[in-house]
């Protein structure tokens, strides 16, 4: 997967004077894995490449949250998608199990 963009909205907020969490948008994608939804049906651009939202809560425990590609399927009636969305989900999930493993 290739990384597009990283928003520090942190950084953010203190640019204006004002405070937030640890809370960062990385921005990433395959366009293997999301142009079939796109060619399917082009307003899933919308929704791609994928986002997960790096985040800290007020307990000092770090979060990691994303759309579920099933879910952005259903969001655009993309029709026969199954396929395409199990090999989404799969890359998401093994990324996050890699991203909270301690070592």
């Amino acid at each position: 997967m290739t990384v597009f963009a990283r928003i520090d909205h942190a950084a953010g907020a203190a640019e204006v004077g004002l405070t937030l969490a640890p809370t960062e948008l990385i921005i990433f994608g395959n366009a293997r894995g999301g142009t079939p939804l796109m060619q399917s049906v082009q307003t899933v651009g919308i929704d791609l490449p994928l986002k997960a939202l790096v985040w800290e809560d007020t307990a000092g425990k770090t979060w990691l949250s994303y759309n579920e590609p099933s879910w952005i399927a259903r969001r655009h009636s993309v029709a026969n998608a199954e396929q395409v969305v199990s090999k989404l989900a799969a890359a998401l999930s093994a990324m996050a199990r890699t991203a909270a493993d301690p070592h």
